[in-house]
């Protein structure tokens, strides 16, 4: 039967015009209907399709079930629910969160592949039951795949990253979090087959030495984002592969590697330029020396925001220990920063110079909280207006008259 509008066929028009007297039915064009339709979320087409034949059509299309997510109803999801939304879907589908489903399993992804092989961002945090027969099955079926979510499925191993590495070259982003099973040799075949990935959670994977690093690092230049919290035998040498290789990176998490040092800061001052996040908590190696090498390495303080000066100010350190803080040429951060530090009680020094959304009134408002501060800041003379009438140019009181 031929497509008219997005996958509604025109025997189904005939049906719907025929049969269905419906004020709005016979006011708006079905294709209309079926363009509002699809805007409407899972639980509110599920309603619709309960109206009339008419609605039951439109709301059932594939078209509009292009993007799904089902972890409000984790509970209530079985095999048999994905197999359902995957034969109405077929190709439309692009976007699927399982997460938390833990009653949907490897026969049910099965299906699933086989419907739905033009899915680019899947999510399965969570779904224990599948096992390395799925990724093999998304392998065979779902080329087009960017984004897979397999955290927490403790079953997964090297098999599943070598499958993805062979049917997956698309791939971007994997979330690995947990899957404690995986070894540096699925590392290695992941990364030969998918060059492009951009972030990459290996949360939790114990069992990952610096060799599986040595391979990222060869392998994916264009890696922006990289968590390898509680990946305990990290140490230096892995770290500094990644720094060399992947020079785009933007976000790291290291916390829990209690093997790294101040080598570490010093090779991302070095070779990432782009970094704005780093998470090293109890890293209990790193000193005050590798962080002060790390600031005078990357040039991009100016991008700095009230809300990063939030999240430093909120933490429970910086309450208690938090003593000197040096925000020269930070132009994006304004009064609001400062009310954020108000209770850090250790603070002994504050820089500001060229801060020009700082008012003397912020540095007021601070020093009725901390009033034993020293606050270095400076702030322009006013130029004053120009003469009238007057033929001698005048300047700025802070330049030289000539």
């Amino acid at each position: 039967m031929r497509r008219e509008m997005n996958g509604v066929t025109k025997s189904r028009f005939e049906m719907f015009s025929n049969n269905d007297e419906a004020a709005i039915n016979k006011k708006l064009p079905k294709e209309l209907l079926l363009r509002i339709f699809s805007f409407l979320d899972v639980v509110t087409l599920c309603r619709c399709a309960q109206v009339s034949r008419a609605w039951n059509v439109l709301a059932l299309d594939g078209s509009n079930w292009q993007r799904i997510d089902l972890f409000d109803f984790q509970r209530d999801i079985e095999g048999r629910v994905v197999e359902n939304i995957s034969k109405r879907c077929g190709g439309f589908l692009r976007k699927l969160s399982l997460r938390g489903c833990q009653g949907v399993g490897d026969n049910a992804l099965r299906t699933f592949a086989q419907n739905c092989r033009n899915i680019e961002v899947l999510n399965l945090n969570g779904c224990t039951k599948i096992t390395d027969t799925t990724c093999t099955n998304l392998s065979k079926f779902c080329s087009k795949l960017r984004h897979l979510d397999l955290a927490s499925c403790t079953s997964i191993t090297n098999l599943s990253l070598k499958a993805l590495s062979e049917g997956c070259p698309l791939l971007e982003q994997l979330i690995i979090s947990w899957c404690d099973q995986v070894t540096k040799d699925g590392i290695q075949a992941l990364v030969r087959g998918c060059g492009g990935l951009r972030a990459l959670s290996l949360k939790g994977c114990t069992q990952l030495e610096d060799e599986a690093l040595k391979f990222i690092g060869a392998h994916c230049p264009e890696l922006v984002t990289l968590n390898l919290q509680t990946c305990l035998q990290i140490t230096d040498d892995g770290l500094i592969t990644i720094c060399r290789g992947c020079h785009k990176l933007q976000s790291l998490c290291a916390s829990g590697c209690s093997n790294i040092t101040d080598a570490i800061l010093n090779a991302l001052g070095q070779n990432c330029p782009r970094l704005r996040i780093l998470e090293v908590a109890r890293c209990s190696q790193l000193t005050d020396v590798g962080f002060t090498t790390l600031a005078r390495s990357l040039s991009h303080c100016e991008l700095i925001t009230d809300d990063g000066i939030r999240h430093l100010g909120n933490g429970a350190c910086a309450h208690d220990r938090l003593e000197v803080i040096e925000l020269d040429n930070c132009p994006l951060i304004t009064d609001a920063s400062l009310e954020h530090l108000k209770s850090c009680h250790s603070l002994e020094r504050i820089e500001l110079y060229d801060c020009q959304q700082i008012t003397r009134a912020g540095i007021k408002r601070l020093r009725t909280h901390l009033p034993n501060i020293k606050v270095h800041a400076y702030f322009a003379p006013v130029t004053p207006p120009p003469s009238v009438g007057g033929s001698r140019q005048r300047f700025c009181r802070c330049c030289i008259i000539l």
